[in-house]
């Protein structure tokens, strides 16, 4: 019976922040330095979408208010698409009007979090995301494999 391949955890993690402000992507990009993962910027909506297609990120942390692509179509787009669906997207907006949440939220938006940034809100809930992205990846794994050996038993 074939044992089930095991991945090395080499793989780090990759985090999107999409933020026109480059001082904020920054201040986001250094609070992320504690932990092991990968960031990448995005300078608004139409980088991202170039960036998530090229290579998808673990998660991506998208502000709102951008030129060229708001951070609400990026989410829509990104949530629509059945190869990104399952990306965390973490909108990070200085909005705070329950009209806008509720749009974030109508887009797909996973998690919210408010300008100015908190830095142990931030890293607990990448933590956090991470972690349900990671468990995901194993579960289907772990089904894939079960799907395999169940296969191979069919009786002719």
């Amino acid at each position: 019976m074939a044992e089930p391949v095991k991945e090395t955890p080499t793989e780090t993690s990759t985090i999107l922040v999409v933020d026109d402000n480059t001082q904020n992507a920054e201040l986001m990009q250094a609070y992320l330095e504690s932990l092991d993962v990968e960031v990448r910027i995005a300078v608004d909506g139409v980088d991202a979408m170039e960036q998530i297609k090229v290579s998808p990120p673990d998660i991506i942390l998208l502000d709102i208010m951008m030129p060229r692509m708001s951070g609400f179509e990026v989410c829509r787009r990104v949530k629509n698409d059945p190869a990104t669906r399952d990306i965390p997207v973490v909108i990070v907006t200085a909005l705070n009007e329950l009209a806008d949440i509720e749009r974030g939220v109508d887009c797909g938006a996973d998690d919210f979090l408010s300008k100015p940034i908190n830095k142990l809100e931030l890293i607990t809930r990448v933590k956090s995301l991470l972690r349900v992205r990671h468990l995901k990846s194993e579960l289907e794994r772990t089904l894939s494999y079960l799907e395999e050996i169940e296969g191979g038993n069919d009786i002719e």
